[in-house]
């Protein structure tokens, strides 16, 4: 390496004395296996030197973790920087490429897009001499200390994934669909189009379809140009068939000419989303096959944004399905595959374009071959040990193809030559259907992973999924723990289980959610449960609830073996830094373990695991202990929580309540206007009993307001009207005090700490209190504190902001 490399490195932290400094740092002269893994290299353009990877200890895990790689070159006028520019943004994770010259250091963004110009250093971010304050500087900004602690992304704001291959090449596909459909091209049919073109330009930039042989099959020279031939299009699509055995090109029928042209202009460069012709960014041999099947599967989950039936826009997003970024998949496989043999069968039950299975085949092979593939181990492997299920004919073609080119990936000796024919997956490892009904070609499996629907629009009853033996609690609402049960079913002693599920169902207060969650997690070893609310923004964009990783294996004979009575607890924070590089970021000091005991006894603990210290799971028990809840002492009172009005198509007679205040929302803490406007309405789909808003009567807001942490609370002595997002208890006048006396405990900061630790969706999704949340929060006797010392202060101190706002003091 050369002694200005080696000079900047050290200087930055990643060299000590011309070695790697830690684990994260690697050099191509030290015979390191290149941090992208066992990937082919017949057309690659760029070799580092060295580089940093954000996670070395994962011997056989995926392409998703962070890279920046350093280059040395004499002269960067005529080194070929935009070639290595176009390779790193194309592996999609890389960050940073460091250039480094005899008089320089050029800082580039890895997720900057490649321009075409050989001079272009529009991705520079910075330039550094080499002077020891410059290089100072640099260590600062991007050394080895900034990228391992994170400091770097407050530095660099620009780099961020959002300019990445991945989301360009979605947002582009997301164009293309639209220009096919716009014309009267069926959604499917689009889809299914654009997902061939990508796996063939991927065989055509891997050099498995070379030049000549493109010629001599389809009578072009380049893609795009048989893209523009409908004739060449029909003889290509005919070859691939025969060479894949169909699956994803059989019975393809080829469309009209001026689709197929749509194809070829991307394909040639033109921007879908502007109509601007440019270099064409993308290099799918370098591009981790992964990666593409994520795209695609996020792709084909899209609703729809053209002229279909209405049948057909029906989205994913109604039904529960969304696509696995690549950071769970790697999340979940890291944890299950630990310790593998390379001999396990592997099924998800709900595989879409095959995210999981494409990365289970890969770490199978690496696991083993001991990082040394052959031919033999990767197609025994993919024929007998890859196993997938969706309800889509579509994805599982896809997922085929995927598969297909992940085996030809890791192939040493990978061409398209008749000994490489592969065997049909689909109809054997793969299955169309239902996964319920559908029949596999084994009983058990040794890994069971996926992302199954979270919320459930079928038609059937929710007890046909289940044999008349099968007799387990299930959630009300939702099927994605439906798909847990019947993975225990494919299961055998010691299965490891890893699905991404809705976080929803684990906090719902409902007595149904609670034990069809504990029939769950009872049901496995080892479990652990990976919160994910933080980083559904970004994780799962179009989901519309949190997310939640299960992980575990199924127990064994309770006799014999000795199972873990712990569940642990892993909270993944929203950071900087994962926002930019769309990486999950899990951190030792937000892991707990809750013994299974505590939970039973005290479900309250359970969302206290993921977001409280060991202090809040102590102070809980001693509250619970001590205290019965409000449901109680409510109860005891002879009231309960009702629900205000829902207007909705106004069917149901609502006149009784004509004349009276209404109160849509407009409540602030301990305050409700006196310019409240009139109930006017004639009708309501819920208008409810009029008794319910005969004061004196408490109100309770259901939404938090602005920043503020606290339950808002409000005593009409006088009759009203309000809407759902209220929640009431009506007060005879001789019971105002306690109405006083609960409005405050319920505005207290003691009731906004148990909601933080325990409430349904509040610190986990959004800023609201259910009353399921309300009456599970522990409560003294309200009748005997109203009448004691401390009881009267809180009275009269909620009394006064009822016209005045509180002060700090009071």
């Amino acid at each position: 390496m050369d002694p200005i490399l080696i000079h900047v490195m050290e200087a930055t932290g990643y060299l000590i004395d011309g070695k790697p400094a830690a684990t994260t740092v690697g050099l191509a002269d030290a015979g390191t296996r290149m941090p992208w893994g066992l990937r082919r290299t017949q057309n690659v353009r760029f070799t580092p030197d060295a580089w940093w990877r954000g996670n070395p200890d994962s011997a056989w895990g995926g392409n998703v973790e962070l890279k920046a790689f350093f280059k040395f070159v004499e002269d960067p006028e005529t080194a070929p920087v935009a070639d290595w520019q176009q390779e790193v943004w194309n592996r999609g994770f890389a960050p940073f490429l460091w250039v480094v010259s005899p008089d320089r250091v050029e800082l580039f963004n890895g997720f900057g897009l490649p321009r075409a110009d050989t001079d272009d250093r529009s991705n520079v971010i910075e330039e550094f001499s080499i002077e020891d304050v410059e290089l100072e500087k640099l260590d600062q900004l991007a050394g080895r200390l900034a990228m391992e602690t994170g400091r770097v992304w407050e530095q660099f704001p620009d780099v961020d994934r959002s300019t990445g291959v991945d989301q360009r090449l979605l947002r582009q596909l997301g164009a293309l669909e639209r220009r096919l459909t716009a014309p009267g091209l069926n959604h499917k049919t689009a889809q299914a189009l654009i997902g061939r073109a990508i796996f063939v330009q991927y065989l055509v930039d891997g050099k498995l379809i070379k030049q000549s042989e493109l010629e001599r099959i389809a009578g072009q020279r380049t893609l795009h140009e048989v893209f523009e031939d409908r004739d060449s299009t029909k003889l290509l699509f005919t070859w691939l068939r025969e060479k894949f055995n169909g699956d994803m090109f059989q019975s393809a029928k080829i469309p009209r000419s001026e689709y197929l042209c749509e194809i070829a202009r991307f394909l040639s460069g033109t921007d879908p989303e502007t109509g601007e012709r440019s270099l064409f960014p993308y290099r799918f041999d370098v591009i981790p096959i992964e990666l593409i099947s994520a795209v695609y599967e996020q792709f084909i989950h899209s609703p729809p944004r053209s002229t279909d039936t209405k049948e057909l826009r029906i989205s994913a997003k109604k039904q529960g399905v969304f696509y696995t970024p690549l950071t769970a998949v790697s999340l979940i496989l890291d944890e299950t595959f630990d310790g593998l043999t390379g001999d396990e069968h592997i099924l998800d039950l709900t595989c879409g374009s095959g995210v999981f299975l494409v990365e289970s085949l890969r770490r199978l092979v690496l696991i083993k071959s001991n990082g040394k593939p052959e031919r033999q181990i990767i197609r025994q492997i993919l024929y007998e040990q890859i196993h997938g299920v969706d309800i889509s004919a579509e994805a599982i073609q896809i997922a085929s193809f995927s598969l297909y080119l992940a085996a030809l990936e890791m192939d040493p000796n990978s061409s398209l030559e008749d000994d490489t024919k592969f065997r049909p997956l689909v109809g054997n490892t793969l299955r169309t259907g239902d996964a319920f009904q559908v029949e596999l070609s084994r009983p058990h499996f040794d890994v069971i992973v996926g992302n199954p629907p979270w919320t459930y629009r079928g038609e059937e009853s929710k007890d046909e999924r289940y044999d008349s033996a099968d007799i387990k609690p299930v959630q009300p609402r939702g099927e994605s723990l439906d798909f847990v049960q019947l993975a225990l079913r494919y299961a055998r002693k010691g299965t490891r289980i890893g699905m991404v599920l809705s976080a929803t169902l684990f906090f719902n207060k409902s007595s149904k959610s609670k034990k069809a969650v504990q029939s769950i997690v009872t049901s496995l070893d080892r479990v652990s449960l990976v919160d994910l609310s933080e980083l559904t923004g970004w994780l799962f964009p179009k989901a519309r609830m949190p997310a939640m990783v299960l992980l575990g294996r199924t127990r064994g004979d309770s006799r014999v073996d000795n199972p873990m009575d712990e569940i642990v607890f892993v909270h993944a924070r929203w950071t900087p830094s994962g926002q930019q590089t769309n990486l999950i970021e899990l951190s030792p000091n937000e892991i707990t373990e809750l013994p299974l005991s505590s939970w039973r006894r005290n479900d309250s603990l359970f969302k206290a695991a993921f977001l409280g210290c060991r202090h809040d799971l102590l102070l809980l028990d001693e509250v619970a202990e001590k205290f019965k809840n409000l449901r109680s002492r409510l109860n005891g009172l002879g009231k309960e929580f009702k629900v205000g009005l829902i207007l909705g198509d106004r069917s149901k007679d609502a006149s009784f309540l004509s004349g009276m205040s209404f109160v849509k929302r407009g409540i602030t803490h301990f305050n409700i206007s006196s310019n409240l406007s009139v109930f006017s309405e004639r009708g309501a789909l819920r208008p409810r009993q009029k008794d319910i808003y005969t004061g004196p009567v408490l109100l309770v807001g259901e939404f938090l307001q602005g920043r503020s942490s606290r339950v808002v609370t409000v005593m009409s002595s006088h009759d009203v009207v309000y809407s759902s997002v209220y929640f009431s208890v009506a007060f005879k006048d001789s019971e105002e005090d306690v109405g006083y006396l609960l409005a405050g405990l319920l505005a207290s900061s003691f009731v906004s700490w148990f909601l933080l630790m325990t409430a349904s969706d509040y610190g986990i999704w959004i800023r609201r209190i259910k009353q399921a949340d309300l009456l599970e929060i522990p409560m003294p006797d309200l009748m005997a504190v109203a009448g004691t010392k401390k009881g009267r202060q809180i009275v009269n101190l909620v009394r006064t902001f009822h016209h005045l706002p509180p002060s700090e003091e009071a």
